[in-house]
Formats: C-alpha cells, structure tokens, sequence
C-alpha cells in the first residue's frame, strides 16, 4: 500500500545507508543511538539489519527507550468508515499507514473503534462493548474482561500511574449512569482486574444554572429557520469520549453530556460537578473537550455576525468563567462559516488536533496553543483516494509501552 506516493526504493536506499553505518557500533552503543532515533526511523530501518532486529527485542533497549522523557505524538486517526489504519506523524509532519505492518491490521480488528489514549497506548471498543488496549506501534494487546453493571455508559478515559521505566502501568476509567446519579469503576493494569463501582456525589457547591437533568431534548429555531435541537450527536468514535486531568493532586476526569456542558468528575473526592456555558444553549455551534498542557480546555466552532470563528478555551476556577486561550485566524476559520461542521478533536502536550467534517467539508489542523499557531494539515491519499478523517486520537509511539 502506498501513501502521498512514497518511493519504496528510496527508503531502501535509506535503510541500507543507515545501518552500514551504524552497524559498527557495540550493541549497548547501539540500543542507546537507536532509542534516540524518531521511531518511525527505527521501524523503518530495523527490518533491513538482524543486529538491530536482535536489539529491538532487548530488555535492555526497551529500559534505554523508556529513558527518553518525551516523543512527540503520533495521531491515529478515525475516518468517516470508522477505520483505522493511519497514522499523523507531529514530528515530520506526514502521514503512515498502519497496514505496512501486518502485526498491527491483526492487533486492531475492524469492529473495534479507538475510544480513549494516554502516553504510548490506545484503548479500543467493540460494537458489542468489549474493550481492549493495544500499542499501535508494536502490535501488543490486551483484552478487557468486561465489568457487570446495569448502567448505561457515559464516558472511557485512559490514564496512567507512572512513566519511568516500563511505561507499563495504566488504567482505564469507566462512568456510567443516569444524571445526577453517576457512577465510575477502574481497571488497573498492575491489579489486572476492575475495583468496585463507586458512586459519585453531586458537588454542593455546583452552580445554580445546572440542568443536569439534562436528558431533555430543547428545540430552538436556528439563524436559517431550521429546528435545532440541544442534545449532541457524536461520532462514534467520540461517543464516550472523556479526558483525565490532575489538578491539585486530584485526577478529575471530564466529559460533554447531551446538551453539551462539560462534566468534572473528581475522581479524588468522588464527587462530580457541571461547569457553567461557554455558549447560550441557541448558539450554533460544535464543541469538544481536550487536555493540554495537563490543563483541560475546550474548542468551540461558533457563527456570529456572517463569519465562523474556531477558538480554544481554558476555565478560570476562581471566577468560573471561560477565558480565550487561542484563536484561529480568521482567514482560515471564515470558510467555515455556513458548512455546519462537527469538531473533534484532542490533544497531547501543547499540540490540539481538530477534525472537522460535514457532508460537503472535511479537514484537519494542528493548533499549537502556546504560540496560538495554527496550521492546516496535508491532504491524506492513500492509493490514489484522498481520505478523510472524522476524529483522531493521540499518543507517544513508544516501542517499550506495554499492554
């Protein structure tokens, strides 16, 4: 399979180059160099050279791998199939294909949707619930014996207990219920199985606008005569999706409800809580909840006066309110004005993601949020069909994360 038209004997030239020269090296030298190496380098090159295929299953490659503190993220991306098969590389600013490694199309069966991410792994669904964690990179995979409970599924997050050295200690979080009465449950890797559910109070101090009833459907006429209805329709891949976040030593996990108010569950203090509208509820506009910068934050597609802005939010505990924390240009966002296009997006250090789509628009772009920069990703053909993606969710490809 061939992406944006890469020449198969240009990176064999690479390939041979790259190990000739490196494969004088001691093999504790060797694993170190090679831990350095981007790691779509080291996947490349490694299939040429038995000497870095041996090195590529030491134990203690992996330990040096686990030692570099940072990898800039990977997004696998979700297309409007709900396949899964591509990758965006931050670091070289290029799309791969997941299919290259036949490992990998068998580690990710077709039924399952990519639900929650965190540091190397990714957290999949399937159509019947079942869930699994897998490494994308490596292929590794877990299944998750799935918890009994009578409650319906509101949101799945990933976090992790640690980094250094394994990169092997996780879990996943599930909430479940009916509004006000939430519950949440987690799995642990280290434990290997799921703790008992535990009931979440609702915070005394949550704001006196709250509608958290909120299952009831608001009917409002839009600026183009249609009737419009407040309860959000999400992509499958983002149905349940939720992001985790420490906050003064708390881990609260947040979410969007049907209306579309974000959602803080303190896991910590078991108690949840509903943040106020960053929009009157009439508002056009899609909206998605995002960590970065450890600090969670939402991207709003709004129309106001004949034009579209696209503009990233942090909230200020202190005075409960919103503040702009990035803005798209407003060359780039004008165009989508009218499109009523869905967002979904996510985030990994102070990089965001956004995917918007409708039935006649469909684009990605990168927003560094620190710098406020904003970028319009490159058209993704894979052969010969230009592909479009719904949602993508991002991690480190790490080769020593484990499942």
């Amino acid at each position: 399979m061939e992406i944006n038209g890469c020449s198969p004997v240009h990176e064999r030239m690479k390939k041979r180059k790259a190990s000739e020269e490196l494969n004088e090296l001691s093999q504790d030298l060797l694993e170190r160099v090679l831990s350095h190496l981007p790691p779509s380098s080291f996947l490349r090159l490694r299939s040429v050279c038995k000497k870095w295929s041996f090195a590529s299953a030491s134990a203690t490659f992996q330990i040096a791998c686990s030692q570099i503190p940072f990898r800039d993220p990977w997004f696998l991306m979700v297309d409007r199939d709900l396949n899964q098969s591509v990758i965006f590389d931050a670091s070289e600013g290029n799309w791969k294909c997941l299919l290259h490694h036949a490992v990998l199309n068998q580690s990710i069966p077709s039924k399952q949707i990519a639900v929650a991410s965190n540091d190397g792994l990714v957290c999949f669904r399937s159509s019947s619930g079942e869930l699994a964690v897998c490494n994308p990179v490596t292929g590794a995979r877990r299944e998750l014996a799935l918890p009994d409970s009578s409650h319906p599924l509101q949101a799945i997050a990933m976090s992790s207990f640690h980094k250094a050295p394994s990169f092997s200690s996780y879990k996943v979080v599930l909430v479940s219920g009916e509004l006000p009465h939430l519950c949440f449950r987690t799995f642990s890797s280290n434990l290997n199985r799921w703790d008992e559910e535990v009931t979440l109070s609702q915070n005394a101090g949550d704001s006196s606008e709250t509608d958290i009833s909120g299952g009831a459907t608001v009917y409002f006429l839009s600026k183009s005569g249609e009737v419009v209805a407040t309860n959000m329709v999400r992509s499958p891949s983002k149905e349940f999706s939720a992001v985790l976040a420490v906050e003064d030593g708390d881990e609260i996990l947040y979410f969007l409800n049907n209306s579309g108010r974000v959602m803080s569950c303190n896991l910590s203090r078991k108690i949840f809580s509903q943040h106020p509208r960053l929009l009157p509820f009439y508002s056009e506009h899609s909206i998605d909840v995002v960590v970065c910068g450890g600090e969670m934050m939402v991207v709003v597609l709004s129309e106001f006066l004949d034009t579209a802005s696209l503009r990233v939010w942090r909230f200020c505990k202190a005075g409960r309110s919103w503040m702009q924390a990035a803005a798209m240009p407003p060359a780039m966002s004008h165009e989508l004005y009218g499109k009523k296009a869905d967002i979904n997006c996510d985030g990994r250090g102070d990089v965001i993601l956004v995917c918007l789509n409708s039935a006649e628009f469909s684009r990605c772009v990168m927003c560094v949020v620190t710098a406020n920069a904003w970028v319009e990703l490159p058209e993704c053909v894979v052969n010969g069909m230009v592909k479009e993606f719904v949602s993508a969710f991002s991690f480190e490809p790490r080769l020593e994360a484990c499942v």
